[in-house]
């Protein structure tokens, strides 16, 4: 019954100065709600992204050419035709771990169908395309292996051209021309929205590599080499074996400099990311130091309390309360302000990441893991913040404690 009997002497003495109450859990709810708001918000842009770089394909690798340099001057990447077909056929036929590879060459032109003309990315690539960024048709079909090898004048157009181009209606079996090389379309793209870097995944048209390669661009070499391994696991192993592959094709240094760049999801992801977690852990330490400062609240408001409250302690001294009785009573009021304020800090926290959401249309989300961080750490500061003042009020002596005036 004793502890009961604490209970309620903490909770009427918070109840007794209602105003100072509130004040001192105000520290704990703007820290914690900073907290949840900023976890909220960062975890919300991290999943968009990840959503995005998952929209690319699965299980996807991607090979880049490389880089050169040209009387003392180092072009970037992408600026040395390193990449041939060979290499990804190479890719294809001998290492184990890949389940589909896609030749890539692009090219921004003008696309025109009857009245109409817009300009747009033409991608050449092979039928394995589709399967590898998991992009599913909208209606018609997909140019076959045999429309690659005559390097057929097909086409499959995104949802963005069929709106620019054919506003009229369904453009399968409509010819577009592509710079001088008409080519009839048999196949639509489902709506894909945009890439993790903000362009529209929805503006291109695809055609066999061998047409983009022959008849469109007139060129031998690729741009990109798009590569699906077996599994996620397996990712890491097919990356090593296509850079290895590619040195001995290469005739390339093991050590040296390389005239290509392979490239996971995962790094592509890690990258994306990585502005959002600087900017949570940042906003995060702005989030301590707001709980922090509630803390060192309430414990100077305890510590004011302790000193107000020496007669009243000095009393009940007298009449057979123990020293832990009185550290107890003070650290509960101590651990009840810092909970009361860490339940409506997640709340107003929620409510904030909810309000941004629905203002800036920016998706936000709250893991249930830092709802339980927050808790722990609210009762964690009241107990820390607490204890002192509470250890001093049980060391008072009961006969100086009720002289005090």
């Amino acid at each position: 019954m004793r502890i009961f009997a604490t209970l309620r002497t903490a909770f009427r003495a918070l109840r007794r100065n209602k105003m100072r109450t509130l004040l001192t859990m105000l520290g704990m709810i703007i820290g914690v709600g900073a907290v949840i708001a900023s976890v909220s918000i960062t975890s919300g842009a991290k999943q968009q992204v990840e959503q995005q770089i998952a929209s690319l394909g699965e299980n996807m690798l991607l090979v880049f050419p490389g880089s050169f340099s040209s009387s003392g001057a180092r072009l970037g990447w992408g600026n040395w035709h390193s990449l041939q077909l060979e290499d990804a056929l190479a890719i294809q036929t001998q290492l184990q771990g890949v389940t589909a590879v896609s030749p890539e060459n692009r090219t921004r032109t003008q696309v025109i169908a009857g009245n109409q003309n817009w300009n747009t990315t033409v991608l050449g690539e092979s039928p394995e395309y589709l399967q590898i960024r998991q992009w599913p048709l909208a209606e018609g079909e997909m140019f076959d292996n045999q429309q690659v090898r005559t390097a057929a004048k097909v086409c499959i157009i995104g949802q963005t051209d069929v709106k620019e181009l054919f506003p009229e209606g369904n453009p399968l079996g409509k010819m577009i021309r592509i710079r001088d090389v008409p080519c009839q379309v048999i196949g639509v793209l489902q709506a894909k929205g945009l890439s993790p870097m903000g362009q529209d995944q929805d503006d291109l048209v695809l055609v066999p590599y061998t047409t983009e390669l022959k008849r469109i661009n007139r060129e031998d070499w690729l741009d990109t080499i798009l590569v699906q391994a077996v599994s996620q696991a397996a990712m890491p192993i097919v990356q090593q074996e296509i850079t290895s592959l590619l040195v001995q094709r290469h005739h390339l240094q093991p050590d040296g400099p390389r005239d290509f760049l392979v490239r996971s999801q995962e790094d592509i992801a890690q990258a994306a990311t990585a502005t959002a977690t600087v900017m949570g852990g940042l906003l995060a330490g702005i989030a301590a130091v707001s709980l922090l400062v509630g803390g060192i609240g309430i414990m100077n408001i305890m510590l004011v309390s302790v000193t107000e409250r020496t007669r009243e302690i000095g009393i009940r001294m007298a009449v057979g309360a123990r020293g832990g009785d009185i550290m107890v009573q003070f650290l509960i009021e101590a651990v009840t302000l810092s909970l009361i304020g860490g339940a409506m800090g997640i709340a107003s926290g929620m409510g904030i990441s909810r309000l941004v959401a629905s203002l800036t249309h920016w998706p936000t989300l709250t893991p249930f893991m830092w709802i339980g961080i927050a808790s722990i750490s609210s009762a964690a500061i009241g107990v820390v913040s607490g204890f002192y003042p509470a250890w001093k009020a049980s060391k008072l002596d009961p006969i100086d404690a009720l002289r005090y005036e």
